[in-house]
């Protein structure tokens, strides 16, 4: 079932959440053999609508790539259902713990149960894996779920509602359509997780609302990833792989790289190397099906004006086909663009770019370049090229993010024994694999007590064997 009517918005989501809390209430935790059964069921709907689903989001871009669809958004949920298929069992087993030697003959464990009802909010740039992958994880951890999909991708949206309908009651699964103002009134409500994935401008007001009903909240945010290539780099590899991460979906992904930093004097090698992996991997760029658009008017004239910015600040720009710009405006479509020695008061420079436009510094040592990186926020992703060991550990000892690819980019997310999350502006908490089950669930702390209890000298009225055995407690 879908809200449409944002004026009855607020009314409808809090009655949705009434009914989910009641039927968890009623029902209890899954079984094992339930949740296999949810996340098989949402497996295999998502297989039979492939084709549907890159239909509707192509619709909503104005164009894109079909098989840029399957690789982002549908084999990402399958592989993630696959792996929770896999290893749910394990992942709910009740977890024994040591005691202390003072506590013995009794024992202790972790029981893992549902946290109730969950809320996801899901962006717009891939609104079927950011949709479905939580879910996934908020299905195996045994909850209810409702979802708030993006109203920037209403085509997909509506799928997702027609689809999660007929798997699943409203009471278990419910899909919220609408503006930003339900997506206002939805992370108001009192969840028992709300789980976002978005803007880090946006992550803010989520978390402010949520704080309301003292929800907890996973935000999975953004910012600027950098690329560093190291001084002894394989230069067309680096500048290929980092195309490839950048022009995936137009650059319109929270983990593209956003900038690249490079060894002072192989700053032209990586501009002739990057034009020469662009024109292999797009070539015949304004007629190319596997080049994705820009989303809407917005998005585009915002990336237009941070380039026509950095022109006028006297930046060096490298278009990749440039002959093509104004052919390509008409449909959304930027051609791949450097923008060279930006200054740092730039938008390139300060702003998460979500678009086809990579900026490139140029560093005469290593520490310069990972000096950079750590004086500014902490970003969801960091991509780091070279051979040598020593180089690798130094950046990665020197910085921090959300995650790392060394030598490739982009390729952390989708394994799924990897938590996928962000650090600090970049992010609260993590998910995907056994990470993901454990976001929605709280790990209960049971301790039996056995038939002898050695605390009872620790009770009241204490004995002249006090000193002795507080000594034995304190002991190395």
């Amino acid at each position: 079932m879908a809200v449409e009517n944002s004026a009855a918005a607020p009314e409808s989501l809090a009655e949705i959440l009434k009914r989910q809390r009641h039927a968890f209430a009623a029902e209890g935790a899954p079984t094992v053999e339930q949740r296999r059964a949810d996340i098989t069921r949402l497996r295999d709907a998502l297989k039979r609508q492939a084709h549907a689903i890159s239909g509707a989001i192509s619709a909503d871009f104005g164009g894109r790539a079909r098989h840029e669809t399957l690789l982002a958004e549908v084999w990402p949920v399958h592989a993630a259902a696959r792996h929770a298929l896999k290893h749910l069992p394990r992942w709910m087993k009740p977890k024994r713990v040591p005691v202390g030697l003072e506590f013995r003959p009794s024992r202790a464990e972790i029981l893992v149960q549902p946290l109730g009802v969950i809320g996801i909010i899901a962006p717009w740039n891939y609104p079927v894996n950011l949709a479905l992958a939580p879910l996934v994880a908020a299905l195996a951890a045994g909850n209810r779920v409702m979802l708030k999909p993006s109203e920037l991708t209403p085509r997909t949206s509506a799928l997702l509602a027609k689809m999660l309908g007929a798997l699943f009651p409203e009471e278990k699964v419910a899909v919220v359509q609408g503006d930003a103002e339900v997506g206002a009134a939805f992370a108001g409500l009192p969840f028992d997780h709300l789980f976002f994935t978005g803007s880090t401008a946006v992550g803010r007001k989520v978390m402010l609302a949520a704080a309301q009903n003292l929800t907890p909240v996973t935000l999975e945010l953004g910012g600027k990833s950098p690329c560093v290539i190291g001084p002894d780099a394989k230069m067309p590899e680096a500048a290929l792989r980092i195309a490839n991460g950048k022009l995936f979906n137009a650059g319109q992904t929270c983990i593209a790289p956003d900038y690249v930093l490079v060894p002072r004097e192989r700053l032209e090698d990586f501009v002739t190397a990057y034009s020469a992996a662009v024109r292999k991997l797009y070539p015949n760029l304004r007629r190319n099906a596997d080049y994705t658009a820009i989303l809407n008017d917005r998005h585009y004239a915002r990336l237009a004006e941070a380039l026509a910015e950095a022109r006028e600040a006297g930046a060096r720009i490298v278009s990749i086909d440039p002959a093509t710009e104004g052919e390509m405006a008409a449909e959304h479509k930027l051609a791949p663009t450097l923008v060279i020695e930006p200054d740092d008061r730039l938008t390139v420079m300060r702003e998460e770019i979500f678009g086809p436009i990579l900026p490139v510094k140029a560093y005469d040592k290593l520490d310069e370049a990972i000096e950079f990186i750590a004086s500014r926020p902490r970003p969801l992703a960091l991509y780091y090229f070279g051979v040598l060991t020593e180089h690798r550990e130094r950046v990665l000892a020197g910085t921090h993010s959300g995650g790392v690819t060394v030598n490739d980019a982009l390729t952390h997310f989708v394994i799924e024994d990897l938590p996928f999350g962000g650090v600090g502006p970049s992010g609260l908490g993590a998910y995907h694999g056994e990470t993901g089950f454990q976001t929605f669930s709280h790990r209960r702390a049971v301790y039996h007590q056995g038939p002898i209890d050695p605390k009872i000298f620790l009770r009241p009225p204490y004995s002249r064997l006090f000193p002795a055995i507080f000594r034995f407690l304190m002991r190395n």
